[in-house]
């Protein structure tokens, strides 16, 4: 990334968790972040004592709607968290200029997004703060592992001592294979450091991340475009796969027809999910006056089908075909 501090963690959702509890929120602070995502957006930021205040999506990319929230902007407001959902980023330019109109911190959920460029940049190259995934099914994979980008000193200290429950300058003392026997802490940590079992796991990934599975995963992205964009029914992502590393291939399947076609599938041994449930729907983060019909509508149409470096065209004809056999029956 060329960035001043890449800070290893243990997993994506510790990723988000430390960098939003580096911003020093206090209770009932607000982030603002859009419902279609995973839970763990919405856990980081409960998890960092703030509240998550759900936000319309984009339909033509599924990443948030700015101008909903805008209307959600309170006093309270510290923070937006923009999802780059299936490696989408959506507009960033536009997202920074709003975080600094409404003097917000910029918290990237880039999970989807490793080694996907933007204007010519690679995600997490530049910016406030990205986090990243690297669990089994993600672009590159630690077998399960995260990192915190970003080039506020600041905001690095703080992730690297609460990776290491809060025990300052530990980091520094365990690069030189030493402990911190004596030693002082000022904040909540967890054990939320990475193994240096999965960091060598992830350097050897990352080797194989530009001639092979960036290629692969673009191809098969470009493959299934190709093939499904005639079909009757399919409302199919533009998405530019030239710079994007696609880690999920969603598509939308409207009239109601979603459910029944994931069954065909799965009836054929094609594994497939939907991404994601919305986040205002679950109990916990329910925003009882707020209403979201554009999420709803998306979520009822979203199927993910099978994308990863070991599939193949044979693979990838059955589904295709299978999905057509549906649609035209």
């Amino acid at each position: 990334f060329n960035r001043k501090h890449v800070i290893c963690v243990n997993s994506g959702s510790a990723a988000l968790h430390l960098a939003l509890m580096a911003l020093g929120l206090k209770e009932d602070d607000e982030v603002l972040v859009q419902s279609l995502t995973f839970v763990s957006c919405f856990q980081a930021i409960t998890g960092a004592g703030a509240v998550p205040v759900a936000c319309e999506i984009i339909p033509e990319t599924c990443t948030i709607d700015l101008i909903d929230a805008q209307r959600r902007v309170t006093k309270k407001t510290k923070a937006i968290m923009p999802v780059h959902y299936a490696s989408r980023v959506g507009e960033l330019d536009a997202i920074f200029k709003f975080a600094k109109r409404n003097n917000l911190r910029v918290v990237e959920d880039a999970a989807h997004a490793f080694g996907t460029i933007y204007k010519g940049k690679k995600v997490g190259s530049f910016g406030d703060i990205s986090c990243f995934s690297f669990d089994g099914i993600k672009n590159i994979t630690c077998g399960e592992g995260g990192a915190v980008v970003t080039g506020d000193d600041k905001i690095a200290e703080f992730v690297m001592d609460a990776r290491l429950l809060g025990v300052k300058k530990d980091t520094f003392k365990r690069y030189q294979g030493l402990r911190s026997w004596e030693f002082d802490v000022t904040h909540q940590g967890y054990r939320y450091h990475m193994s240096n079992i999965f960091a060598a796991i992830g350097l050897a990934q990352l080797k194989r991340l530009e001639k092979e599975f960036k290629p692969k995963r673009q191809r098969f992205a470009k493959y299934y475009h190709q093939a499904l964009k005639s079909i009757n029914g399919i409302i199919l992502f533009p998405d530019n796969y030239k710079e994007i590393v696609p880690h999920i291939f969603p598509v939308r399947i409207p009239n109601n027809k979603r459910n029944a076609l994931r069954q065909y599938l799965l009836d054929n041994n094609i594994e497939c999910g939907v991404h994601y449930y919305p986040n205002h729907l679950l109990t916990l983060f329910a925003q009882k006056s707020s209403r979201f019909p554009i999420t709803e509508k998306v979520y009822s149409e979203l199927l993910t089908l099978p994308l990863h470096p070991d599939l193949n065209k044979n693979m990838q004809d059955k589904v295709i075909s299978c999905v057509k056999n549906f649609m035209e029956r």
